[in-house]
């Protein structure tokens, strides 16, 4: 009788209180993917970010709680191994993965100025440095790819969250409304400072200057993975001492020091670039705050010489 009781009130139990399914966990590789992916999930979720703020993608190496992270995804983007080479040979082979470089309808370049209207070009180079005619692989940092990007997430994340689809659609078309909004503004500002002389840290802004008219006069260093030669910087020094008053941009994910040697005792603006929105809030943040702080550093110093 006991045993029958017990057996009845398990029933009982499991009748009252339902297994409830779990929600899809979507992950992407680096901040700025994260934020255009909140963007489509507004209202519906919060998707994950991978990389640590100041990890650089270009050299990361993934602890095991990162591996663990990646098996439990349902949804990881990623932008490609011209980014995340660390990432090639674990994502090839994940189901969930999506590769961002190969979505329809980007607007890709290369390190050469090169701009492809699809991407439909194979551009994995083994030494991964940024080689003129390689893929360059920062397509957040174009407002047109960034749009592009939202309106492909809202129909291959309507798999994971099909009762949603209608928002996420409707999330994407005000997020590329407010891009071209603010691509105006960017537009307004920058094209303007056009000529006027500034270096980079590394050859990662590409996709913005190309919308805005501007071009450095001198990239700091070619690859995340080396360190700039004595011969590289001798020129970068020759070339600042050309230009005159001229803007330097530092990021927060490499020291500071490695631009102390190149812009000592030379006429210039120090300021920062950030591309991975390292600063911007994953929870309160927008992609747009990222690409607005980029183009008020890059005004704020270029207005100022």
């Amino acid at each position: 009788m006991i045993l029958r009781f017990l057996l009845a009130l398990a029933c009982g139990l499991s009748l009252s209180f339902p297994v409830t399914a779990a929600t899809p966990s979507v992950l992407t590789s680096v901040k700025p993917l994260q934020l255009i992916a909140a963007a489509v999930l507004d209202g519906i979720a919060e998707p994950e970010v991978l990389l640590p703020p100041t990890a650089s993608p270009h050299n990361y190496a993934l602890r095991p709680s990162d591996r663990r992270q990646i098996a439990a995804a349902d949804r990881l983007y990623w932008v490609g191994p011209e980014l995340e080479r660390f990432l090639q040979n674990l994502l090839d082979t994940q189901s969930a993965a999506r590769r961002l470089d190969q979505v329809p309808g980007l607007t890709l370049r290369s390190f050469d100025g090169a701009q492809h209207a699809d991407n439909n070009h194979d551009h994995d180079h083994g030494d991964h440095q940024h080689a003129p005619g390689s893929l360059d692989p920062h397509i957040w940092l174009s407002a047109a790819n960034a749009s592009q990007i939202a309106r492909w997430m809202a129909v291959d994340l309507a798999q994971l969250y099909p009762e949603h689809a209608d928002r996420m659609q409707r999330n994407a078309a005000e997020f590329s409304q407010r891009l071209d909004q603010l691509q105006a503004q960017l537009q307004q500002r920058l094209q303007p400072l056009a000529g006027k002389p500034y270096f980079v840290f590394h050859d990662a802004y590409g996709y913005l200057e190309d919308s805005v008219g501007l071009r450095p006069l001198g990239v700091f260093t070619l690859s995340m993975e080396l360190q700039p030669g004595a011969r590289h910087l001798h020129e970068l020094r020759q070339q600042l001492a050309a230009a005159g008053p001229s803007c330097v941009f530092r990021e927060p994910q490499f020291p500071a020091e490695r631009l102390a040697t190149l812009s000592a005792g030379m006429p210039v603006h120090e300021a920062e670039l950030d591309p991975m929105g390292t600063t911007i809030s994953a929870s309160s943040g927008s992609y747009e705050q990222l690409l607005e702080s980029l183009g008020n550093a890059l005004a704020d110093c270029l207005e100022a010489l």
